[in-house]
C-alpha cells in the first residue's frame, strides 16, 4: 500500500513537472497577475489557487489580485495591466462589443480565451428574521449586489427590473456584505459566484438564514429577456439547512488573457489547468466543470493561439471563427 502511495505521489508530481525549455520561455514575464474579485467569493479562491499552481509548475510568480470582478477584469486585461482575468461571458460580451460599464465605447478586441472555468449561478441570502424569502420580497429593502463592476452588480439590477421589484441597491465585497446582513445594516445580499459560495456557507453556519434564487415564473421571464443566461439548479446540501435543489439562472466563466501573451505561455497554462482537474477541484469544487469538453460554452471570444494549439493536440474542436 505504501508503494502505491509513493507511486501515486510521483505520478502527481510528474503531471505538474512540465517545464518549457529556455527557448520556449522567450518573452515570458517574470511574474503575472490574475484579476479575481472580492475576498469571500469563488473567483478569489479559484484565482489564488490557479496562481499557486502556475507558480509551482511553470516557475512564473503568479498572484491573484482583488478586483471589482469580471467587468473590471476584462478591462485590466485589455489594457495590459493584468495578464490573466477571470470573467463571466455576459460582461465579456459587453466589453468585446464596446459596451463595458467601465469603458463604454472601447471595444476590448485584445481579449483571448484560455479555458472554461465553471458556471456562475445567482443567489440571495437574508436573515430569516427579516421575513425575506423570495425576490418578490425585496421591494424597498436594502440589498447589496456585490462590488461595483462585478457580475452580480451588473445583472441583479436587470433582474430586479425584469421581475418588477425596486430595492435600495448598494455595493460591497462578499465578506463585507454578509457581515452587513448579520449586523442588520442591509436586508439581503444578492450575489453571483460558483457554488458553494464561501460567504453564503459562512453565514448559513453562523445564523438562521434564507438562501434562494428565482421562482419558475421569474426564471422563465429572465431567460426570455437575457439569452446569454442559462437555467441552473443549485444542488441541495451545499449550505447548512438547505437540503433541496434551488432554481436560478447562471452564466459561464472563462479565464482570458491578452492577445500579446506569448503563445508558449498560454499553451503551458491551458495545458496545466486542463490536464490537472483533480488539483483544480482541490482548489474549489466548481472546477469540476473546468474541463476541455466545455470549450463550446464560449460562442464569441477568439481563443488564444496557445490555447488553440493545446485543444488541437487534445482533439477538441475549436470553430474556425474562434481560432
Amino acid at each position: 500500500m505504501r508503494t502505491g502511495m509513493i507511486a501515486a505521489a510521483a505520478a502527481a508530481a510528474l503531471s505538474l513537472a512540465q517545464p518549457a525549455t529556455a527557448q520556449d520561455r522567450e518573452g515570458w514575464p517574470g511574474s503575472l497577475t490574475i484579476g479575481t474579485a472580492s475576498q469571500g467569493g469563488t473567483y478569489f479562491i479559484y484565482g489564488t489557487g490557479l496562481g499557486g499552481l502556475i507558480s509551482e509548475a511553470l516557475g512564473v510568480n503568479a498572484s491573484a489580485e482583488v478586483t471589482g470582478g469580471p467587468v473590471q477584469n476584462a478591462t485590466l486585461v485589455e489594457t495590459g495591466d493584468h495578464q490573466i482575468g477571470l470573467v463571466t461571458m455576459g460582461p465579456a460580451y459587453d466589453a468585446w462589443n464596446g459596451e463595458s460599464e467601465l469603458a463604454p465605447g472601447v471595444e476590448h478586441k485584445n481579449l483571448r480565451a484560455l479555458f472554461p472555468m465553471y458556471q456562475t449561478p445567482f443567489q440571495i441570502v437574508a436573515l430569516k428574521s427579516s421575513g425575506i424569502a423570495s425576490v418578490g420580497d425585496l421591494g424597498g429593502k436594502r440589498v447589496s449586489v456585490g462590488p461595483a463592476g462585478g457580475t452580480a452588480a451588473t445583472y441583479w439590477p436587470r433582474f430586479f427590473e425584469s421581475v418588477g421589484v425596486q430595492p435600495q441597491v448598494s455595493y460591497s465585497g462578499a465578506s463585507d456584505a454578509v457581515g452587513q446582513v448579520q449586523d442588520g445594516l442591509i436586508d439581503a445580499f444578492a450575489f453571483a459566484a460558483g457554488v458553494p459560495i464561501a460567504a453564503f456557507a459562512q453565514i448559513a453556519a453562523e445564523a438562521d438564514v434564507n438562501i434562494f434564487g428565482f421562482s419558475d415564473e421569474e426564471r422563465t421571464k429572465i431567460l426570455e429577456q437575457m439569452p446569454e443566461l442559462a437555467a441552473f439548479d443549485v444542488p441541495g446540501g451545499l449550505y447548512q439547512g438547505f437540503p433541496d435543489p434551488q432554481g436560478t439562472v447562471a452564466l459561464w466563466n472563462f479565464a482570458v488573457a491578452h492577445a500579446d501573451m506569448p503563445e508558449t505561455l498560454a499553451y503551458e497554462i491551458t495545458k496545466l489547468v486542463m490536464e490537472n482537474n483533480p488539483r483544480m477541484v482541490q482548489i474549489h469544487a466548481t472546477a469540476a466543470e473546468t474541463v476541455p469538453e466545455n470549450v463550446d460554452k464560449n460562442s464569441f471570444l477568439p481563443y488564444h493561439p496557445g490555447a488553440v494549439r493545446y485543444f488541437d493536440e487534445a482533439g477538441i474542436e475549436i470553430p474556425a471563427e474562434l481560432r
